[in-house]
């Protein structure tokens, strides 16, 4: 075993002190036993409830009901200072005391200090644990391994067994290409919490279909969840629900198997992403959503104003964290909207943004795991040079305000969605005179026509829309010199979307 094999090295290599940040307890436990017992050394345990103690053997219940003398963190250290026998010590949740109990700490460097004289290895193991700075030096980090795909494999197979003895044999509705995506899902995710997904799912109702894909990467999105900075998106569009943008939906079909296929296309690379330049309502977010909704693939938010923290390096690190989790989630797409206004330069922010901007940037030429970012912008002159040359974007999509065959598109898409009968509507004549107007513009154009007849009991008309739109003025008007900057700096430096 890998785990087995590197913890043995760790101990081998005479490191005192060994970090394990996992919620796997009794993995971790039954690990450090295994490890103890092959290179004949002692294996203490211990916990705030149950004290220090002997866990390489059962101990006698009558000792189980004593209330043992070492539950106190610096007792427990201090009797495996003072032991003579080397032995291997497994802290479980000493985080706590690390921040508020400096003897604890001490008592820690000096088992370290001691190491060449008394080979005692202490294990500190906890969900999360960062040392202290007085033993930082002396540690190191240890990870347990995540499943692989026949691992997880095995795991559905045991689980199907398992569910078949309880219903007299009857076997797993599944088939392999959903079978396929299901355990490129679930990876990232450890042994326990791949089993629990898998079981819930199989125990639900005796099936692995399609509809459980969407269920699995929620219930994994909740598991690794960082409340406020990554959202996970459940109204993921289909392409149906876009009006135009025939080019992106060609270049994101030309990608299609190669970033949902669960095998390997060593001649190609997996696409990295795209950034849409355009104007406000234009459609890049719902293109954004679909893009996901095609591919079958969980999309994650990333909210940049929940990312600032007045604390100096948090704001990093919660990117740093958001990033990490993308890639866990993996294979997903990751939609950052508005990217500008999170790291675009500020005169007062102390830095942050340079510095947020370092941290992405760092990322997306480093990253390995299919993460398929989808960046969203409305102006481009915020963003930093190095953000938008090539080779950081697949490409650079810009969004422009549909022409008239796509206005005419949008109009049927959005009545359709409400349930109207469109043969009593004239799309042609409204796409026409609806020039200059996007595609959220539309979309209120027919509420507001809706409100109206609602009003007056009647069912809705062309003349009902028109009167709409003609009582509306489009963003395009309002603000043409903003936009006719735009769709200049954007002619000979994007690739249109439409």
């Amino acid at each position: 075993m890998p785990d087995l094999h590197d913890l043995e090295l760790l101990i081998r290599s005479k490191v005192p002190l060994i970090i394990v940040e996992s919620h796997e307890e009794n993995r971790v436990s039954s690990l450090v036993t295994r490890l103890g017992v092959s290179r004949g050394l002692p294996i203490f345990g211990w916990s705030i409830t149950q004290g220090l103690r002997r866990i390489d053997f059962d101990l006698d219940l009558d000792e189980l009901d004593k209330e043992p003398p070492s539950c106190d963190p610096e007792l427990a250290l201090r009797q495996a200072l003072n032991s003579t026998e080397a032995g291997i010590y497994l802290f479980c949740d000493l985080h706590p005391f690390l921040t508020n109990q400096p003897k604890v700490v001490r008592l820690l460097k000096e088992i370290a200090l001691k190491h060449d004289k008394v080979a005692h290895t202490v294990i500190l193991m906890s969900h999360a644990l960062e040392a202290p700075p007085e033993i930082r030096r002396y540690t190191a980090h240890f990870s347990l391994s995540l499943p692989n795909d026949d691992q997880l494999y095995a795991i559905i197979r045991e689980e199907s067994r398992h569910w078949a003895k309880q219903n007299r044999g009857q076997r797993i509705q599944t088939d392999t290409a959903t079978l396929k995506t299901i355990v490129k899902n679930l990876q990232g995710l450890t042994y326990a919490d791949a089993r629990k997904l898998i079981r819930k799912t199989i125990y639900d109702d005796g099936a692995i279909t399609h509809s459980d894909i969407s269920t699995i990467n929620k219930e994994k999105f909740h598991l690794m969840s960082l409340d406020g900075v990554l959202s996970l998106q459940y109204d993921t569009a289909n392409f149906s629900e876009v009006g135009g943008l025939s080019n992106l939906k060609g270049w994101l079909e030309q990608r299609r198997v190669i970033m949902t296929s669960t095998e390997e296309h060593e001649s190609l690379d997996k696409p990295k992403g795209i950034l849409l330049l355009g104007i406000q309502g234009g459609g890049k977010s719902l293109a954004a959503k679909a893009v996901a909704g095609v591919w079958g693939l969980p999309l994650l938010r990333l909210d940049f104003a929940s990312l600032y923290n007045k604390y100096v390096g948090e704001t990093e690190r919660s990117l740093r964290d958001a990033l990490q989790l993308a890639e866990q989630m993996s294979p997903c797409v990751l939609w950052m909207d508005e990217i500008e206004k999170g790291i675009s330069p500020g005169d007062d922010d102390g830095g942050i943004s340079k510095r947020l901007l370092g941290t992405l940037l760092t990322w997306m030429s480093e990253r390995e795991k299919p993460v398929f970012m989808v960046a969203t912008a409305n102006d481009i002159s915020k963003l930093a040079p190095e953000l938008i040359r090539k080779g950081r974007f697949d490409e650079i999509f810009f969004v422009d305000l549909p022409d008239e065959n796509t206005r005419k598109e949008i109009f049927t898409i959005h009545l359709n969605k409400r349930d109207i009968n469109i043969n009593n509507i004239d799309c042609d004549y409204l796409a026409a005179i609806s020039e200059d107007y996007s595609g959220s513009e539309i979309e209120q154009v027919i509420v507001s026509a809706l409100y109206s007849v609602a009003s007056k009991k009647e069912d809705l008309n062309t003349e009902h829309l028109t009167l709409a739109l003609e009582s509306t003025r489009p963003l395009a008007i309002t603000m043409k010199e903003n936009i006719d900057k735009l769709r200049n700096w954007a002619a000979e430096r994007t690739v249109s979307a439409n």
